[in-house]
């Protein structure tokens, strides 16, 4: 009996070191199954930080990229309009200098026109008393105080007539250009702006206003300088044809 409780007592302890050999491995497992899942876990989340680091870092350039190309396109639109604003600038001056210039030759031919009938008339009335004086003294004296009492008077009207209307026309003419001047600065102002706009919507409003402006500058340039004599072409009439030049006009055909 003492020997097979010996016996047993050496298997049960065998058991008991089995059973704690096969514990030890297990937790030896375990902990390098965790530790296998850990640094799995560790490469993951290095990998997950690394291509979130390398979008975040294209995402950046992209947007670095689509920045420098929108006030690239700022820029070249900035410079088209001032260039374009320089032309229309160039092109209304120009245009302007021409009707003031159409607008003191007419002016300086109304006033040739007037001297060369106030001379007619006068040369009429001195050819007129020469013949009357021939035919006889009463007849002179007839024709001097017609001269005196109706023909001077209605010259001297038609002079003063003539005068206050080139004055009119001068002041009218002054009038006109006043205005078209303040309404080129309105249109140099708007280009100004125009060129500065720092969005679509602003820009729109401008190019508007600009082209209203713009029309409104056309049409008082247009007054300046009045209804002009043509120059030139095919509608300038001939000598012995069509519409004929008053006698005496310096400007004529011109």
């Amino acid at each position: 009996m003492s020997g097979e409780k010996q016996e047993s007592s050496v298997l049960f302890s065998l058991k008991e070191l089995m059973s704690l050999e096969e514990d030890r491995i297990k937790q030896e497992d375990d902990a390098k199954q965790k530790a296998d899942d850990a640094e799995r876990a560790r490469q993951a989340a290095a990998e997950r930080a690394r291509l979130e680091a390398e979008q975040a870092a294209l995402a950046q350039e992209e947007e670095r990229r689509r920045q420098e190309e929108f006030r690239k396109r700022e820029e070249d639109a900035r410079l088209e309009a001032l260039r374009h604003a320089e032309i229309e600038k160039k092109r209304i001056e120009a245009e302007r200098a021409a009707q003031l210039e159409a607008m003191a030759k007419q002016q300086e031919h109304q006033r040739q026109l007037a001297l060369i009938q106030q001379d007619q008339g006068k040369k009429k009335l001195r050819n007129t008393l020469i013949g009357v004086g021939v035919g006889s003294f009463l007849l002179i004296g007839g024709g001097l105080g017609l001269y005196f009492g109706k023909i001077k008077p209605e010259q001297e009207r038609k002079e003063a007539a003539q005068r206050l209307e080139i004055e009119k026309q001068r002041e009218e003419a002054e009038r006109l250009k006043k205005e078209a001047t303040e309404q080129l600065e309105r249109v140099k102002e708007l280009q100004a702006s125009l060129a500065n706009a720092k969005d679509e919507k602003t820009r729109l409003e401008l190019e508007k206003r600009l082209a209203e402006a713009q029309g409104e500058l056309q049409k008082k340039q247009k007054g300046v300088g009045g209804p002009l004599p043509k120059t030139g072409g095919g509608d300038t009439p001939k000598a012995g044809g069509g519409a004929k030049c008053p006698p005496g006009d310096p400007l004529c055909g011109l």
